[in-house]
C-alpha cells in the first residue's frame, strides 16, 4: 500500500494512501467535532461537523468522507470553520426539544459537550418546539423523537453490526425522522434482537433504558466498542 504525504495545520503527515481525513487528523492527536463518526460502521457525513478547508478549493470537505490526496494542505480549525460548528450546534438544539435539566443523559451527552466545546451559552436562533412523540412499546429500551439529531448511529450498527435492520430514516425534510420496521411501534418489529446496541451509541438521550431519570443514562463505549471490532473483524451470521 502506497503512502500519502499532506500538510494538516502545518504538520507533514505521512499516512497509507485510502485513509480520511479524519483518520489522518487523529493520527497526529488534532481533533475535529464529530456526532455521527463512530468506528466499525460506514461513514456518513449527517452532522457535517468535521468540515475542514483545503487549500485550492473554497468548498469545504467532510473529513469522515474524504480520502487523502497526495500533496493536500489541511486547515480543521479556522473562524470560518468555528462559526459553521457553532451555527450547526445551535441548529440542532433549536430544531429539536433538548431541554438538558430533564433529560436522561444530561451529563453523558455528547451533543451537550459540544455545545460547550464550540462556547454556546445561547442560541441565536429561534426555537422551533415542534411537536414530537415518544416511543415506550418496547419492553426495556424507549425512543424520544425529541432530541434525535438524526446522527443515524442506530441504523448503521443495526444494520451492520448486529445485523437486524430494525431501523431507518423516513420522511423528508422537516418531517425526518428515525422509524423502526416499517414506520411500526419499535415493541412490534420482530426484527430486533433487543440487544441494545443502538442505545448504546446514542449520542443524545433519544433511546434509552426505560426506568433511567434525569441525568441517569450511561454509556458504556468501551464494550460496544469491542463488540463493533469483534464483528468487524470475524466473519458472521445475524
Amino acid at each position: 500500500m502506497s503512502i500519502v504525504t499532506l500538510r494538516i495545520d502545518d504538520r507533514d503527515v505521512a499516512v497509507s494512501s485510502g485513509t480520511t481525513l479524519l483518520a489522518a487528523i487523529r493520527s497526529e492527536g488534532l481533533s475535529v467535532p464529530t456526532l455521527c463518526d463512530l468506528k466499525g460502521v460506514s461513514p456518513v457525513a449527517a452532522c457535517r461537523l468535521c468540515l475542514v478547508a483545503l487549500e485550492g478549493t473554497e468548498k469545504l470537505q467532510a473529513a469522515c468522507v474524504t480520502s487523502v490526496q497526495e500533496g493536500m494542505r489541511v486547515k480543521t480549525n479556522t473562524p470560518q470553520l468555528e462559526e459553521i460548528r457553532r451555527s450547526v450546534i445551535e441548529m440542532l438544539f433549536t430544531e429539536g426539544n433538548h431541554v438538558c435539566a430533564i433529560c436522561v443523559a444530561n451529563g453523558d451527552c455528547e451533543l451537550q459537550d459540544l455545545a460547550v466545546q464550540v462556547g454556546m451559552d445561547h442560541s441565536r436562533l429561534p426555537y422551533r418546539f415542534p411537536e414530537r412523540s415518544v416511543d415506550l412499546s418496547h419492553a426495556r429500551f424507549g425512543l424520544d423523537h425529541n432530541r434525535c439529531i438524526l446522527c443515524t448511529r442506530c441504523v448503521r450498527v443495526c444494520d451492520e453490526v448486529e445485523g437486524a435492520h430494525v431501523w431507518d430514516v423516513g420522511w423528508r425534510g422537516e418531517q425526518c425522522q428515525i422509524i423502526s420496521g416499517l414506520a411500526e411501534a419499535w415493541g412490534e418489529v420482530q426484527a430486533c434482537t433487543d440487544c441494545g446496541k443502538c442505545v448504546e451509541v446514542c449520542p443524545t438521550g433519544a433511546l434509552f433504558h426505560k426506568g433511567d431519570n434525569s441525568a441517569e443514562k450511561h454509556g458504556h463505549p468501551e464494550r460496544l466498542q469491542a463488540l463493533v471490532e469483534a464483528r468487524t473483524h470475524q466473519h458472521w451470521q445475524p
